[in-house]
């Protein structure tokens, strides 16, 4: 069922309203891919995404969202509800792409190539919670991983993210 893809620019993904898409549209930006879900303790970092994406998305920088309802079913949504939830409540604008596992065996390839990826602490495998954080290189490569209680705004986050524009 999966594609074999050499970057992950090539990996098939669907739009939140279920057209198949893939990264290619985002080459050469900086990426910030996070699993997010509408009832988690969590949920008001949309707030801070939204934020990031507002004061960097012009300097080449997009946040992309990855739903999921694999911890404690906390994304329950349609995509309908899913898009209005964050359109009214958090304003975003950033793209959102379907539901997905990222998780597990139905993990999504997208995801299997993220988990691969080690934290500050050297620590890679599966995503601990909602708002895990993958910052992506112009390039496609994985540069950071911010785990769930890492603020979008945090000190850290936005470092990285600064040097990756710079660079």
């Amino acid at each position: 069922m999966w594609v074999m893809a050499d970057s992950l620019f090539e990996l098939p993904i669907r739009t939140l309203a279920g057209e198949p898409s893939s990264l290619e549209a985002y080459r050469g930006r900086v990426l910030l891919l996070v699993n997010v879900a509408s009832k988690c303790g969590l949920t008001p970092q949309y707030a801070g995404l939204e934020r990031l994406q507002e004061k960097y998305g012009e300097r080449g920088f997009t946040v992309l969202g990855f739903p999921c309802n694999q911890f404690l079913g906390q994304e329950p949504g349609s995509a309908e509800e899913i898009q209005e939830f964050c359109s009214t409540t958090y304003g975003v604008s950033f793209p959102l792409f379907e539901k997905i596992d990222v998780n597990g065996a139905g993990r999504h390839p997208l995801y299997a190539r993220l988990t691969e990826a080690a934290d500050a602490t050297g620590e890679a495998g599966d995503v601990q919670w909602n708002f895990e954080k993958f910052l992506v290189a112009a390039d496609g490569e994985v540069v950071g991983r911010f785990r769930p209680r890492t603020e979008p705004e945090s000190a850290e986050l936005v470092a990285a993210i600064e040097a990756q524009l710079a660079g």
